[in-house]
């Protein structure tokens, strides 16, 4: 594979774009409010510890599914399978699911560039509490100007994909992670730097207090813990078909572990400092991004410099996800249909943009337009979070540990036998037990939520 133009050319290029793929609007948007309605610090805990027990051996069968097969998700089963229907369908499983997540993401990414403008352009700065409210109620509910910043970030994503795996997605992310990270630590020392506040904050992230931690506390950490890892989607076993036959899997799946639980928890470093400082609501919900924190911004010095660079490392983010996202869908159409890349990334964009557009379009027009009591933007992401991925993930777990030959798993940890696997037999118990549980709990909670 290294002279095969079509996967990952190091393994730091490998690290970074899985890393970017995982790493998304879930880790600096999602995590923290979801952190703060949980009790802070128990729930941070709680959510890497199921990081490291059930996320890394789920991504590291993801893994070991695209690099055995070296081809897309739903070429990857095809060929594991000799060609069975039922497995193939996971896979096509797997596609849809990209396709209604990216038409849907796509939605709050745009509204992440159009928050990029309007800081830069100082129409945040000054505003009332009410006013930041109103800015943000009156956009998402428009029609024009939100599938205009939708638009313009699916174009960006399909340039970067359009590029190809090399020169594409592993050169982007190895320019915008580490911006990311250093854009990431920036605001942590200025949040770390607001006064009082910023300490009481720092100890709701940091210390456990653990008469909050509950059931719902708990499945909410075990929630977040697989959709932060971008679990189920097919990303990780069409990256994981680029990633060489040298590299270890299980340090690869570390390492992007590693760094996606370390933006969220740097994300909570930013967020909740501030938050406490001047005294906002840490249990805010979704609108913690895009409302609180402007008014944060607004209430120390320098403000306007600050919420530019949180919207700018909110938008790579965001990025880093939907070119994954994208990934998923070019792989499977230059593979599997045989079109060239520049026209899968072209027809997938317009796609996407067609029916994400009715997304957008439900938070203003087609608001009152619902669906077993949902918005087409909620049912999206109902459809996808509590049964596509989950579901896709619980069959790929028993595909590898119940269909597939324990032997050829092993020969593909292990790269060819070269590398001593000494966890094989935990991690196998994992993949057989703990995590289809696991997976099954999700699914549940899914339903009867």
């Amino acid at each position: 594979m290294e002279n095969n133009t079509r996967g990952f050319t190091s393994n730091i290029g490998a690290i970074l774009a899985a890393a970017g793929g995982a790493v998304g609007l879930g880790n600096i948007w999602r995590f923290p409010y979801m952190l703060g309605q949980n009790g802070g610090g128990a729930f941070l805990l709680v959510y890497v510890f199921f990081v490291i027990l059930i996320g890394v051996p789920l991504m590291m069968t993801e893994f070991i599914i695209g690099r055995r097969a070296q081809s897309n998700v739903v070429g990857a089963y095809k060929k594991l399978s000799h060609g069975n229907k039922g497995w193939i369908t996971l896979g096509v499983f797997a596609i849809v699911g990209a396709f209604l997540i990216y038409a849907f993401y796509s939605v709050v990414a745009g509204w992440t560039l159009n928050y990029i403008v309007m800081a830069s352009g100082g129409k945040l700065a000054g505003q009332t509490p009410e006013a930041i409210t109103a800015l943000f109620k009156n956009f998402t509910q428009g029609s024009f100007w939100p599938l205009l910043y939708q638009g313009l970030f699916l174009a960006l994503t399909g340039a970067v994909i359009v590029m190809g795996v090399q020169k594409g997605i592993e050169k982007v992310s190895k320019i915008l992670m580490p911006v990311l990270f250093i854009l990431l630590l920036l605001m942590c020392v200025r949040s770390l730097t607001l006064g009082a506040g910023a300490k009481e904050g720092l100890s709701f992230l940091l210390k456990p207090d653990f008469s909050k931690l509950n059931g719902s506390c708990i499945l909410s950490a075990l929630g977040q813990s697989f959709f932060s890892l971008s679990i189920g989607m097919g990303a990780m076993v069409t990256y994981g078909s680029y990633i060489r036959k040298e590299d270890k899997l299980f340090n690869t799946s570390l390492w992007i572990a590693g760094c996606d639980s370390l933006v969220a928890i740097l994300a909570g470093i930013v967020i909740f400092p501030a938050v406490f400082a001047f005294g906002m609501n840490p249990a805010s919900g979704p609108e913690l991004v895009y409302i609180v924190l402007p008014n944060v911004f607004n209430s120390m010095p320098a403000g306007t410099l600050f919420a530019v660079i949180f919207f700018v490392l909110l938008g790579i983010a965001a990025l880093t996800s939907t070119i994954s996202l994208l990934e998923i869908l070019v792989a499977f159409e230059v593979e599997e249909l045989h079109w060239k890349r520049s026209t899968a990334s072209l027809v997938s964009t317009l796609v996407v943009f067609i029916i994400g557009a009715f997304c957008t379009l439900s938070f203003g027009p087609l608001k009152e337009s619902t669906i077993f009591g949902k918005t087409i933007f909620e049912l999206f992401d109902l459809i996808t979070a509590s049964y596509l991925m989950p579901i896709g993930a619980l069959f790929m777990t028993i595909f590898l540990g119940w269909c597939f030959p324990k032997v050829e798993v092993k020969d593909e940890l292990s790269n060819g036998g070269t590398l001593k696997v000494k966890a094989f037999e935990a991690y196998y118990f994992v993949l057989r037990f703990l995590a289809p549980a696991a997976l099954l709990i999700i699914i549940i909670s899914g339903i009867v939520g």
